[in-house]
């Protein structure tokens, strides 16, 4: 039985009784106190009513001496004070029961009655009070008595103190061999759980370490216990498993590299997998056609290998899980004597757990695709400038026209002479639009920078769409979480994006609903918010919504270059510009300024 007994039985038992022998030791302790107590208690009770008896009887004896000193003597006090001593005799006698204090009191009694006939014997009490006299005698052995008791009812107090010292430190001695047993019961306990149960569970754990290096050729352990023995049995089922799972799993692992590897050389975008100390771990074909590049490239920095510096800062930040400052521009490289234009993107790859393992650099060939915008660009600001002349000769011209026309109101003539001068002057103002958009692809709009407060700047556009939300009873909301720092912006031009912004608020927002415009700061960014209550924009559409002369929503107008220029005018800042919408919810765009 003792050698299969379970690792629970033994330390229950082990416990159980380290338990019991320091209950037993608390509870001997806790009698013996309570009995010294006790004792202790009546013995200082006993001998303070002793001392209390004596005090009154030789205060009671000093009256007495005093009625005798006086003549003529008040007898009739005297014999009070007489009867009185008597009783205080006789009530020592019964509350005393030691027998040497009892003895005293009688004593006393015997002594006092001998004073008492001494008195009468002597016709003069006051002389003859001397030591030589009989009156005078009794009085000093009555006197003594009373010491005498006084003393020993002292001596009995200092012996009591003694004794309970004596048996404190005794209590003391055995509770000190009782934890004494409690630490060497429990130090023999910890020891032979630890030698019997503590070397099975290192080979154990020498065990798992092989496993875990792969190295399934392991020795497990045989122990005294019943749970050790389980253990082990099944920590070898589970190596078995292991290794049976990792011999047919090796396969699979090949196969599915093999899989993922396809489907990379697959891709029409070029991609670049970087691993987390920034070297190159693998190029897919499409890459390596648009760089000229072979596998030799391998191992090398991103930076080294494409020769821009600026690269490695850029995927240090992608590796760190923070955001890119801006958009990359595009990468500018001669391949074969050929320049090329490729836009990048830089993705961090995360295991599930949130841990980054490396990055995915994902190139896309866009040189035929710049150099159309390039041509459209000056196309539409050539187009531009040669219309806007003849435009403004139109709308000068009509401007006269109207002054020297004159029709009576609500005729038909009247109506078409408004519509005429609304369309001439939406056609003017697509065409600066128009020129605006394209100086700013080009380049050659410059911005007047200069500290702006962002309250301020907020406060105006509330102030200018005021009227426009109060006729459909619109809540114009502004929340600004200080505090906000200034910035260095051209406020002219984030005037035109606010109005932009609003304005497409406005005209998608229902009757009583409401925009909210909100501002806080971020790190090194100030974000700045308008949000509205309308019917929101669908997910399939958000990601065309900054192209140029792109419409979405049922309530369409202008040319669709508002939020086209609104995102130029924010990356010419620095920043950058988003949206979040969903279908009946409302819209909400944002702008990341930096500080």
């Amino acid at each position: 039985m003792k050698w299969t007994m379970k690792l629970r039985t033994r330390l229950f038992l082990s416990i159980s009784a380290l338990i019991t022998v320091a209950l037993l030791g608390l509870l001997l302790g806790l009698v013996s106190v309570l009995q010294m107590a006790r004792s202790q208690q009546a013995l200082i009770r006993e001998n303070t009513a002793t001392l209390d008896l004596g005090l009154k009887l030789r205060q009671n004896l000093g009256e007495q001496l005093t009625l005798m000193l006086n003549e003529p003597a008040d007898l009739q006090t005297l014999e009070g004070l007489q009867s009185q001593f008597q009783r205080l005799l006789d009530e020592g006698l019964n509350q005393q029961s030691d027998d040497n204090a009892g003895k005293d009191f009688a004593d006393t009694k015997r002594h006092y009655q001998r004073y008492l006939q001494a008195f009468r014997d002597t016709p003069v009490p006051a002389r003859g009070l001397g030591t030589e006299q009989p009156l005078g005698k009794a009085f000093g052995v009555l006197r003594n008595d009373l010491l005498d008791a006084h003393k020993r009812a002292l001596e009995h107090i200092n012996q009591s103190e003694q004794l309970t010292y004596n048996r404190a430190l005794l209590i003391s001695g055995l509770l000190g061999l009782v934890g004494l047993s409690v630490l060497i019961l429990g130090f023999v306990t910890a020891h032979g759980i630890a030698r019997r149960f503590g070397q099975p569970i290192e080979a154990l754990a020498k065990a798992a370490d092989q496993i875990g290096q792969g190295d399934f050729e392991v020795t497990l352990p045989v122990s005294q216990a019943l749970e050790m023995n389980l253990l082990t049995r099944r920590f070898g089922l589970m190596a078995e498993a292991l290794r049976k799972h990792q011999a047919t799993n090796v396969d699979e692992l090949l196969a599915g590299q093999q899989r993922l590897q396809a489907v990379l050389d697959s891709i029409d975008d070029g991609l670049l997998i970087i691993d987390r100390q920034g070297h190159l771990e693998h190029i897919n074909p499409v890459a390596q056609r648009q760089l000229s590049w072979n596998e030799s490239r391998l191992g090398r920095g991103l930076g080294e290998a494409l020769q821009r510096p600026e690269l490695d800062e850029q995927l240090r930040l992608v590796l760190r899980g923070a955001p890119l400052d801006r958009v990359p521009e595009d990468l500018s490289l001669e391949v074969d004597e050929e320049l090329r234009l490729l836009a990048y993107s830089l993705t961090p790859v995360c295991h599930p757990d949130g841990q980054i393992l490396g990055a995915v650099m994902v190139l896309h060939d866009v040189t035929e695709q710049r150099a159309f915008e390039r041509v459209r660009s000056e196309f539409v600001l050539r187009a531009s400038h040669e219309l806007r002349t003849p435009v403004t000769g139109m709308h000068m011209a009509f401007g006269l026209l109207r002054e020297r026309l004159e029709f009576a109101p609500q005729t038909r003539e009247a109506d078409l002479l408004a519509t005429v001068g609304e369309e001439m002057q939406r056609l003017t103002q697509l065409i600066n639009d128009l020129l605006n958009f394209s100086r700013y692809q080009s380049g050659q709009q410059k911005l007047e920078l200069m500290p702006c407060a962002v309250d301020d700047l907020l406060t105006r556009a509330c102030e200018r769409f005021a009227g426009p939300a109060g006729d459909k009873q619109i809540e114009l909301q502004l929340e600004l979480a200080s505090p906000l720092p200034h910035i260095q912006a051209d406020a002219a031009q984030l005037d035109r994006v606010m109005d932009n912004l609003l304005d497409n608020a406005v005209r998608h927002t229902p009757v009583a609903g409401s925009i909210r415009l909100h501002a806080r700061w971020h790190a090194e960014r100030v974000i700045i918010s308008v949000e509205d209550s309308g019917e929101g924009i669908a997910y399939s559409q958000q990601g065309r919504i900054f192209e140029p002369f792109v419409q979405v929503g049922r309530k369409k107008g202008g040319a669709g270059l508002g939020l086209a220029l609104c995102k130029e005018i924010v990356q010419l800042h620095g920043g950058r510009m988003g949206v979040y919408s969903r279908p009946g919810q409302g819209t909400q765009f944002y702008m990341a300024l930096p500080v």
